[in-house]
């Protein structure tokens, strides 16, 4: 490899933190005046700088949780805006959590009526009819689910009506084949309401109201009024009645996108990367979790337990795609369930999915939706470390708080309960650092304002510090963004953190621009100003790492190759290097290793691969490790057991969302699947600490519960 990759170049009551949760889901902004919230990306940005932003909870206003001790309990709750949103962005990990055999509850907010026309390509256009519309994409619904669970895809569903909060009605189809079943909710708001109302208003809009549209042949008779607040209730609710261990959403915080010829606006909001409709949905989600979150602790004494992800949209179509061949057909299956055609007897008269994306055509659109699965907070969570004791400690978030699991004993295998350090609501994506003088730095993003109705939507960089090795934490101090503008604000990426040997912490995050910025602790404790580093273009998902003389390095994919920020010198700058050259990644996290010669080592999957290749000083494609998603990487001690041969060791998920390690990268390598088939949520995390816990993969269950691996090679690799 070129050789820019060497190393040379006062304590709060649980009634004022349950005061603050319901803060945040009430009509004003927590700390926040005369800022304008929008849903989308368009027009009517919030104007001047962001006010400050509201501090977060100290660590001992943390709210207890259950012991999730022996708890296996597991549910996932998807909320999508539309009938296919879940088919098309959260898949394959849905199918994957349904496989495993967690229960799946999906909620459409909206009827996905659009202009009520159901066409398949080469056949006359019908006349318009939004009922039917509507009708035929729930059973292109049941057909997909069916399908994902083994059954024939005309599998007959339980159909019945659900009452929910606000006196508002809903259609629910149920469906079970063993331990794998689904509930499909259909709220129906229509997508144009009375007065051509649309979802982006009963968001930002006070006084807003929408109407519900009664597909062809639902069991529910009277159509249902939702205000802004009917619709929070009626989200919060769902998640009470079904206690979700896992949450999918979309994303809230969508990328600007310049649109122009080369990169038409096709379904996005302008100015955006996504759907008018998916954005206000996901800002509906993260409010109803809030006020379910206050509304549960009050009433139970104990959090619930959950983790989120979010799953960016219409987005996929702008970057690099990132599923390979036998993932892709797998999530083409749904699909073409989903779409059905004109003459399938389904049994449904009202139709048989929705035409316009049957067969192969979903494959064929230029758009390439299906082709990617991207997380809008990338992250390898929980994020492991050891404490004085040698036991395995992980750091996360649970139920929009951080969280810190103790394992029970050095080398046990099993993590105690969760203990609450607050700081909520933060989104799932958390930066665990340890400084010089061995103290935790945690690093989270926060949604500190989250009001809606012409009221301001704020995020902000969070961090969290132990006052001494192993000891309590201070309270968590605001960190703000590099943004000025609010607007902006929310499209800052996740926290990355890398400690330097000098005393300092060096902390990057994504800009709403898709450059780097970047903020730094000196040794006294002291944090800098916001700098801007440059780049643009880059995806989120940041590595950050030390090579072997102590130098800062900072790695992200790009739109066109991965993008290089280093030191020159330790205890230097971070500049932006050169283009590095290296071929395309397909967008997802990069691992990164410094090899026992001291130059670095990069490991990614280019877009569409199956296997991932190794860039150091040659390149080298890794055989046998098929998979998808982010590769985490780390240079280990060989199998032979001998300390002074060192050998590369993966860590990622295979073709079916297991997860799966390997030691080595040569033709012989093979790699090791997890004991009981551990399907993560998200990618896991890799810690090699030769001192106490040698290899441990960490992760975190669908269950929301974490669970340790420490795989022992059989063999040489």
């Amino acid at each position: 490899m070129n050789s820019r990759w060497t190393s040379r170049g006062a304590r709060t009551t649980r009634r004022q933190t349950l005061a603050a949760l319901a803060a945040l889901t009430a009509g004003g902004a927590v700390g926040v005046a005369g800022i304008t919230g929008i849903a989308g990306c368009g027009a009517g940005h919030s104007r001047g700088a962001a006010a400050e932003p509201a501090r977060a909870s100290e660590p001992g206003a943390a709210e207890p949780f259950t012991s999730a001790v022996g708890d296996k309990r597991a549910l996932l709750l998807q909320i999508m805006a539309h009938p296919d949103d879940d088919l098309y962005f959260m898949n394959p990990d849905a199918e994957h959590v349904l496989r495993s055999g967690v229960p799946v509850v999906c909620v459409y907010v909206t009827a996905g009526e659009a202009r009520g026309i159901n066409h398949q390509a080469g056949t006359p256009i019908p006349h318009a009819d939004k009922a039917a519309y509507s009708a035929s994409r729930h059973q292109g619904l049941r057909q997909a689910y069916a399908q994902m669970m083994g059954l024939n895809q005309f599998a007959p569903w339980q159909r019945s009506v659900l009452r929910l909060p606000g006196g508002v009605t809903a259609e629910t189809n149920t469906l079970a084949n063993g331990a794998r079943s689904a509930r499909l909710i259909f709220l129906n708001l229509a997508m144009l309401s009375d007065g051509g109302v649309r979802i982006p208003a009963l968001w930002n809009t006070p006084g807003t109201v929408m109407r519900t549209l009664l597909a062809t042949d639902s069991p529910v008779a009277h159509p249902s009024s939702y205000g802004h607040q009917t619709l929070v209730d009626v989200l919060a609710g769902i998640m009470d009645r079904y206690r979700p261990t896992l949450i999918h959403t979309l994303d809230p915080d969508p990328d600007f996108q310049v649109h122009d010829v080369l990169h038409p606006k096709d379904n996005d909001q302008p100015g955006c990367s996504d759907h008018r409709d998916h954005t206000p949905v996901a800002l509906f989600t993260w409010k109803a979790i809030a006020q379910w979150v206050a509304a549960a602790t009050q009433r139970d004494k104990h959090a619930p337990r959950f983790t989120t992800t979010a799953f960016r949209g219409y987005y996929n179509q702008r970057w690099p795609h990132n599923l390979p061949p036998a993932v892709l057909a797998q999530k083409a299956r749904a699909i073409k369930s989903y779409g059905g055609a004109p003459d399938w007897d389904c049994g449904n008269a009202a139709g048989c999915g929705d035409y316009s994306q049957g067969g192969v055509r979903p494959l064929r659109n230029r758009k390439g939706w299906i082709r990617s699965t991207h997380y809008r907070y990338p992250a390898s969570l929980p994020a492991p470390t050891t404490d004085a004791q040698g036991r395995l400690v992980a750091y996360g978030v649970l139920g929009t708080q951080a969280v810190r699991w103790r394992e029970t004993g050095p080398g046990s295998g099993r993590f105690g309960a969760p203990q609450g350090l607050g700081g909520g609501p933060l989104a799932p994506a958390l930066a665990a650092v340890r400084d010089s003088a061995g103290r935790q730095v945690l690093f989270a993003l926060r949604f500190a304002a989250l009001a809606g109705q012409g009221a301001g939507d704020l995020r902000e960089i969070v961090v969290l510090e132990q006052r001494r090795p192993d000891g309590p934490f201070r309270a968590w101090t605001g960190l703000g963004t590099p943004e000025t503008d609010p607007e902006h604000g929310r499209r800052v990426g996740c926290p990355a953190a890398v400690a330097t040997p000098d005393g300092r912490v060096h902390l990057f995050v994504r800009t709403a621009d898709k450059g780097l910025a970047t903020r730094v602790r000196d040794a006294k404790g002291h944090w800098g100003p916001w700098q801007r580093l440059g780049g643009a273009e880059i995806q989120d998902g940041l590595t950050a790492l030390l090579d072997a003389e102590g130098q800062v390095h900072v790695l992200a994919p790009g739109r066109d190759t991965v993008h290089h920020w280093a030191q020159e010198w330790a205890g230097g700058p971070v500049a932006l290097r050169p283009p590095s050259g290296l071929p395309r990644p397909g967008g997802d996290q990069l691992g990164a290793a410094v090899a026992p010669d001291g130059t670095l080592e990069l490991i990614y999957r280019t877009p569409t691969a199956t296997v991932p290749t190794v860039h150091g000083e040659t390149s080298l494609t890794v055989r046998h490790f098929e998979g998808y998603g982010a590769i985490a990487a780390h240079t280990v001690a060989e199998p032979s057991g001998r300390r002074e041969a060192k050998t590369l060791l993966l860590v990622g998920r295979d073709l079916g969302g297991e997860v799966q390690v390997q030691y080595g990268t040569g033709p012989d390598a093979k790699p090791l699947r997890s004991p009981g088939h551990l399907t993560p949520v998200g990618a896991p995390a890799l810690l090699a600490d030769d001192g106490h816990q040698g290899v441990c993969v960490v992760g975190l269950s669908p269950d929301a519960t974490p669970w340790i691996w420490r795989p022992r090679p059989t063999s040489r690799a």
